[in-house]
């Protein structure tokens, strides 16, 4: 696929890395193209662009900026162009610094930023995925040949297949816990996989499920 990353911070770089490591086209958006200079030449063949470009370029798009700034970013990539597209939306609604371990989120029980996401793009096919683990572990993780899980959802089927199929090739057990509104749930989990991190310095973990 044509895959179009934006955001060129730390989880935008990894995620744009894995897929071209799977043998996609990927162009990565950015704001500063400087700081991408050493991963373009790590990554022969990617491209670097503005949001609105990777969106016009992509069939599959990544959401990998703050979640303060993703509403801006999307509005920078066009309505238009990410109509009828799917987005993978590793985005957190982090609002503060943590306290006791605990991270501030600026939504609340009965909200989520996917749903003001959905609800300011309502064309286009949300998936909430990769936002529950740090970036090291995104991409083909090691657990001594135990998959972990990561947690989706969305409103629509196919695009939750689609995204299925990615992260099943990035090594990971995939849950569809249903609609939009189960982002309230998933996007907490980044509160809790971080607090291990804040607490202990434990930064390579990840969740699994068992049936």
């Amino acid at each position: 696929m044509k895959v179009g990353v934006i955001g060129s911070g730390d989880v935008g770089q990894v995620l744009a890395s894995g897929f071209v490591k799977h043998g996609h086209e990927v162009t990565i958006g950015t704001r500063d193209p400087s700081k991408l200079a050493s991963w373009v030449k790590a990554n022969p063949g990617a491209r670097i662009g503005t949001f609105a470009e990777v969106a016009k370029f992509a069939e599959l798009v990544v959401l990998a900026v703050k979640g303060s700034v993703a509403l801006e970013a999307l509005d920078l990539a066009g309505v238009r162009a990410l109509a009828g597209k799917v987005v993978i939306d590793a985005t957190n609604p982090i609002g503060g610094p943590p306290h006791n371990g605990v991270l501030e989120f600026f939504t609340g029980l009965d909200d989520s930023l996917m749903e003001r996401l959905q609800k300011r793009f309502p064309e286009t096919k949300f998936v909430k995925a990769f936002n529950s683990v740090g970036n090291a572990r995104m991409v083909n993780p090691d657990f001594g040949g135990v998959r972990p899980t990561m947690f989706i959802c969305g409103n629509d089927a196919q695009a939750k297949a689609t995204v299925t199929r990615v992260l099943d090739r990035f090594g990971w057990e995939v849950e569809d816990m249903g609609g939009v509104e189960s982002a309230r749930a998933i996007e907490p989990l980044c509160m809790l996989w971080c607090i291990p991190g804040f607490l202990r310095n434990q930064w390579t973990h990840a969740f699994k499920l068992l049936k």
